[in-house]
Order: C-alpha cells, then structure tokens, then sequence
C-alpha cells in the first residue's frame, strides 16, 4: 500500500555537480540526486530505507512521518520542483 507523506527538502548544489538532499525534520534523511528530475524518486528510496530503520528497531516514527490521509476524492496539495527547456 503506498501512502503519501510530505515532507520539507533542502537542495545543496554540489560544486561536482548534482545536489545533496536533506530534510530539515529528519536529520538522518539524506540522499543525493544528479539532477531535479531524480529528486523525488531518490527522496523516496531514502524514506522508504529510513522507514524500515524506524521499524526494524522497534522505534516509533516520528510525528512528521505520519502519513497525508487522502480520500479518494480529496485534493492534495504539494509544491514540486518542474525542469522546463528554456527556449
């Protein structure tokens, strides 16, 4: 089942190139990504490992990690992050 969280990020532009990614209210979600594109979906594989940590040690989530409670006809707002060509 997936469930929806949401979660603030910070992008540091690495001088090689790509980003680093940190959650200011999980100090031990980290991930890296080459570009906006592989943002989210790294974002995610990190969550998910962090997740299974909480939960292989026994250890409560923390409060942010509670999941977005969606309804099938209810809107969910976000702010993402969109790459467009400029022309």
């Amino acid at each position: 089942m997936e469930r929806i969280y949401k979660l603030p990020l910070i992008l540091s532009p690495q001088p090689e190139g790509g980003y680093t990614i940190t959650c200011p209210l999980l100090p031990n979600l980290v991930t890296e990504a080459d570009s906006i594109d592989e943002v989210l979906p790294n974002v995610a594989d990190a969550l998910a490992a962090l997740i299974e940590i909480y939960e292989d040690l026994g250890k409560p989530l923390p409060p942010i990690l509670q999941p977005v409670a969606t309804a099938p006809d209810t809107p969910i707002w976000t702010e993402t992050l969109i790459t467009v060509a400029a022309s």
